[in-house]
């Protein structure tokens, strides 16, 4: 059969095609189980194929394209325009298709295995942070409902946790020790293994050129490096540092209508988790910045008399998401800046 693009809408077990010649005509539409996907693509000529932005999407990029194919990644908000009517297998395998056929549509870059083992090892990382402040949470609301009070912090809650169990003085029942102390054992457990995957990252992170020289850049350690590096890929992907910066969401969004603009706080698009690291390594180099006399710092100084600390740190996030790029892209070594 001679396609020209074809749009598949994937799922666990079934999937739905559409394909449409090169003059634009429909001449494919059918559904496939997961077992018959793979000979049936094997089958074709090769041809254009769009998938969405899903779980499995760059396995099943990287089987398409060891058979022949050109594979185009589209993220779910850039089709859902192209769906007409009720939304359905069939629907969705259309606007896919119609979708990888506009000259002006931006697509997700593909992944490798390695990309994707280093993106599941942050990913399983921060699964277990978020557990340790639920448990830490949930602790210090079972001791405030015993009139024992204190700060928010881990690092609170390991030294005094300890302290008060072991109180023989305070209004904790026996029951509510024990409770306590598992509890306790399991965060030291948790702690425990947050350290194992560190460990891991730092490992990752010694082995990739890129990674060790994108971490020159101040608020760039380790883990973000490791990050950016897993999910970009190839930076030149990105046209400039700035299309890299309004990826991760860096940039402010906007709205215009009659030649008015009105710029807001930042879009917050792409992925959260990058940007989290970008932010909090940004928001060290303000905290640090204070009284030095270099000329990054007298800007960042600068720049939080003029904006206030919170857009001071956004400020730092989104240069330091632009050297990133020109570092990757260029492969280039960080060079500090000059002294006026």
């Amino acid at each position: 059969m001679e396609l020209g693009v074809l749009g598949i809408d994937l799922s666990k077990n079934l999937f739905q095609l559409h394909g449409v010649d090169l003059a634009g005509r429909a001449v494919l539409r059918k559904r496939l189980r997961r077992d018959q996907l793979l000979p049936f693509i094997a089958a074709l000529a090769p041809c254009t194929i769009g998938i969405e932005a899903c779980a499995s999407a760059f396995h099943w990029a990287r089987e398409f394209e060891r058979a022949g194919h050109v594979v185009r990644i589209i993220s779910p908000q850039f089709v859902k325009p192209f769906v007409r009517g009720n939304k359905n297998d069939g629907n969705d395998a259309e606007a896919i298709c119609e979708a990888v056929q506009r000259p002006n549509m931006r697509f997700v870059p593909a992944k490798t295995v390695a990309q994707q083992d280093i993106q599941s090892l942050h990913r399983c990382r921060q699964r277990l942070v978020n557990h340790r402040t639920a448990l830490i949470s949930q602790m210090r609301g079972i001791l405030l409902d015993r009139g024992i009070v204190f700060g928010k912090s881990a690092s609170r809650a390991r030294r005094l946790i300890p302290q008060i169990v072991a109180d023989q003085g305070n209004a904790l029942t026996v029951m509510a020790r024990e409770m306590l102390a598992s509890l306790f054992e399991f965060l030291q457990q948790l702690d425990e293994r947050i350290r194992d995957f560190d460990r891991r990252i730092e490992a990752v992170f010694r082995q990739d050129p890129a990674c060790q020289r994108i971490a020159k850049l101040e608020g760039v350690g380790p883990k973000t490096a490791t990050a950016i590096v897993a999910a970009v890929g190839d930076a030149k992907d990105f046209e400039n540092g700035r299309h890299m910066s309004a990826w991760l969401g860096l940039v402010p969004r906007h709205q215009a209508t009659g030649g008015r603009i009105v710029m807001g706080g930042i879009s917050k698009r792409g992925d959260q988790h990058l940007r989290t690291l970008l932010v909090h390594g940004a928001r060290e180099v303000v905290r640090v910045s204070v009284g030095r006399k270099d000329p990054k710092s007298q800007w960042v100084n600068n720049l939080v008399k003029r904006r206030g600390t919170n857009r001071a740190i956004v400020a730092v996030a989104n240069k330091n998401a632009r050297l990133i790029w020109s570092l990757l892209a260029k492969g280039e070594e960080y060079r500090r800046p000059a002294a006026a």
